[in-house]
């Protein structure tokens, strides 16, 4: 009897990590056709004539090229710096004048059609082939940038950055060619020009590139001819949407005899065609037949929707910005899509953008202002979706109420309000003139004037207020208990604040409040005016001050109406009320807010006697 083996017989079999079934050839190497598919490299990057025909010949190219160049540069920048604002303005003038934002649209343009480009930075009496130092530049000598498109230049592919950093690897120095109109055959090193790629490649691919990358239209290429070849498919039926057939008898023995036989044909041919209109007739033989084909383009718009579709999503570019298409579909506004597209241009902005955009920044701002760049100077990318400016003023207001009202509670301290209402600046406009001396004097005194008082007009019976007003207490009579004894009119019992009786029935009615405390020649009206940025603002009569002295010392309607209406006559008590609410916050003294309208400055108290308080201090007209 022969013992079994010990060892069993294995099997093999081949195995596939997806799911297949060679019986029905489903999935791939099954031997269907879809086994056969595969990919290969066009390199239509290397092609520089034929995606430059391209850009030139199909609109949606262009568009696919210059939109996210476009909207990357559309807006600038928002400093935030310690810069003093006449310097900042000076250094966006200086943009503005040699067209920087326009040189840098320019190389991204290049960068994507062709694969890379250069923005060369322009110093006046240096030697390109030097490396850039830019402590060394001086005033005015910073003239620009131009743009050269990786065809305009030659790599060094030998000689490397060997430094760690962002740029090793890269070439360390570029070849200008000789047909370059500006600057041919010049030696430029890498520190001098600001290297943008488009589309990515990995190493082997980008050494196979002369180290650039390739064009964002090399991967969409058979996506386009799809679309393009699918609209002109469209186009071309437009021509036969409407076929009509004329069937005669014996139509080849008329053609082959030839003669008056055939005359006869085409002049019936012809009369047809000229009388056969809405309210013609078409007359023939009993024998012939007339029949018409109408075409249906049922289902062409589904399909020239879906390539285009398929081209928004290749280039991350909404149909919205790419095609000008209003948005399909029921409540569809298109603006998450819209969003969506400005949050991957924010992307490209601090990827591709912000090495160069610090660099330029450092240049021109000692070109044009003669000194370094303050340390700790930063900056942002204006967002491409702007605010409404119902959202600006509720944003502006929400912020300034709560700042204000930290600072009035002595939470932070007057430098730390003013720091943050210049930072809320660049989002609501509000406050934008705040400046480092304001900051830097913040804790200090208030000026004289309508800022405050400095002297001394009242006698010894006074107290210097926080706010530096000065507070009378005679002016103020109380009872026993020490209570103020002031009482409405009509000899009602009112309550009773530190400025005389409060008249609460005049709050929301600043004409009203007006007419009512200059009779009354006493007392507040909490909330008289209702900003929009600000909140409430209360009225108070108070004081007119001291006409000897510039109405020194004084504060409220008392002191518009004595010092601005009657004596210097910059104010119409009957345009107070608009003047105020149509102001916005411009700058912010100690404890005192300035706002302005387009004619006029109004002075907003902050608080009294170190309680927070929002009241009119002052108004006048703004003078040009």
């Amino acid at each position: 009897m022969k013992k079994p083996s010990a060892t069993r017989a294995v099997k093999t079999a081949t195995t596939s990590d997806s799911f297949v079934n060679f019986q029905a050839k489903l999935g791939y190497g099954t031997g269907n056709l879809a086994s056969h598919a595969t990919y290969q490299p066009d390199y239509i990057s290397r092609n520089r004539f034929g995606i430059e025909a391209m850009y030139r010949s199909s609109w949606i190219c262009g568009k696919a090229v210059d939109s996210v160049a476009e909207d990357m540069t559309k807006l600038g920048i928002e400093l935030n710096s310690l810069i003093p604002p006449d310097e900042i303005e000076a250094l966006m003038g200086c943009w503005k004048d040699l067209a920087i934002w326009d040189r840098l649209c320019d190389t991204i343009k290049w960068a994507r059609l062709y694969g890379g480009a250069l923005g060369v930075i322009l110093i006046d009496g240096q030697d390109f082939s030097t490396p850039l130092r830019i402590e060394t530049i001086r005033k005015d000598q910073f003239k620009g940038l131009m743009a050269l498109d990786r065809w305009l230049v030659q790599p060094s592919l030998q000689d490397v950055v060997k430094d760690f950093g962002p740029d090793l690897g890269l070439p360390k120095y570029y070849e200008v060619v000789a047909d370059s109109m500006a600057i041919p055959r010049a030696r430029i090193h890498h520190s001098r020009v600001i290297r943008i790629d488009g589309q990515d490649l990995p190493y082997w691919q980008k050494v196979a590139e002369n180290l650039w990358s390739q064009s964002v239209l090399e991967r969409l290429y058979d996506r386009l001819l799809a679309f393009d070849s699918t609209t002109q498919g469209a186009a071309q039926l437009v021509y036969k949407a409407h076929l009509r057939i004329y069937k005669v008898e014996g139509l080849r023995d008329i053609i082959a005899a030839g003669g008056p036989i055939l005359d006869g044909l085409v002049k019936q041919i012809e009369f047809i065609r000229s009388t056969q209109t809405n309210e013609g007739l078409t007359l023939m033989d009993t024998k012939d037949e007339f029949e018409a084909n109408a075409y249906t383009f049922a289902g062409l718009d589904a399909v020239l929707l879906q390539f285009a579709q398929q081209l928004s999503g290749a280039l991350d570019i909404p149909l919205t910005r790419l095609f000008g298409q209003s948005p399909a579909g029921l409540n569809s506004t298109g603006e998450s899509d819209i969003r969506n597209y400005y949050d991957g241009i924010k992307q490209q902005q601090e990827r591709r953008l912000r090495a160069g955009v610090k660099k330029l920044l450092a240049i021109s701002y000692l070109s044009q202002v003669g000194k370094p760049l303050p340390k700790g100077s930063d900056f942002t990318f204006r967002p491409l979706w702007q605010l409404s400016d119902v959202e600006k003023s509720t944003i502006a207001s929400t912020l300034t109420t709560s700042i204000t009202s930290a600072c009035t509670s002595s939470i932070i301290g007057r430098q730390t309000a003013l720091k943050e209402l210049r930072q809320q600046s660049h989002l609501t406009g509000v406050w934008t003139n705040i400046t480092d001396e304001d900051i830097a004097t913040a804790d200090n005194d208030v000026e004289s004037g309508e800022f405050g008082s400095a002297g001394d007009p009242f006698g010894d019976d006074k107290e210097k207020t926080r706010d530096g007003k000065t507070w009378r207490e005679g002016d103020h009579p109380r009872d026993d208990d020490g209570e103020f004894s002031e009482t409405g009119t009509g000899g009602a019992s009112r309550a009773v604040g530190e400025h005389g009786p409060i008249f609460h029935e005049y709050e929301g009615k600043p004409s009203e409040a007006i007419e009512k405390l200059q009779k009354a020649q006493t007392g507040e009206v909490p909330g008289a005016f209702k900003h929009p940025y600000l909140g409430d603002i209360d009225l108070a009569w108070g004081k007119s001050g001291d006409p000897k002295n510039d109405f020194s010392g004084g504060y409220g309607l008392s002191h518009i109406i004595e010092k601005h209406v009657k004596t210097a006559g910059d104010l119409k008590l009957e345009d107070l009320p608009d003047a105020v609410l149509s102001s916005i916050p411009i700058e912010m003294k100690g404890n005192r807010m300035i706002v302005e309208s387009p004619a006029h400055r109004a002075i907003i108290g902050l608080d009294w006697k170190g309680k927070s308080k929002k009241w009119l201090l002052s108004g006048f007209e703004r003078k040009p």
